[in-house]
């Protein structure tokens, strides 16, 4: 990691719900935590939780030199709402296959 900068994952309890257009897409009792440097408290949730028949894999991909390369997904009408790290660099091994979103509820 770099000079200052930290990621901490934790296995969370809270539950998380992800609604997008009145529908649920994602809901889990069992989200990973992720906490980075600078960056507001992220929800990675395990496949089986999210609607996967629900998500196109897009052609988008982003890299993070702490987390390694994303993936993304979209709804029909919202682009790259989803990310993950099919291969994440070795310090955060936890989050691999795992789901995230921009917006969710703790409910």
């Amino acid at each position: 990691m770099a000079e200052g900068h930290t990621i901490t994952i934790e296995q969370g309890t809270d539950h998380v719900r992800v609604v997008h257009g009145g529908q649920v897409v994602a809901e889990s009792e069992r989200p990973l935590l992720l906490r980075e440097t600078g960056l507001p408290v992220r929800y990675y949730l395990p496949p089986e939780d999210v609607r996967l028949d629900l998500l196109t894999a897009s052609g988008t991909h982003s890299y993070c030199p702490f987390k390694g390369t994303a993936s993304y997904w979209s709804l029909p009408d919202a682009a790259d709402l989803v990310w993950g790290y099919p291969d994440p660099k070795p310090d955060v091994a936890e989050i691999k296959d795992h789901l995230c979103f921009y917006e969710v509820e703790v409910v």
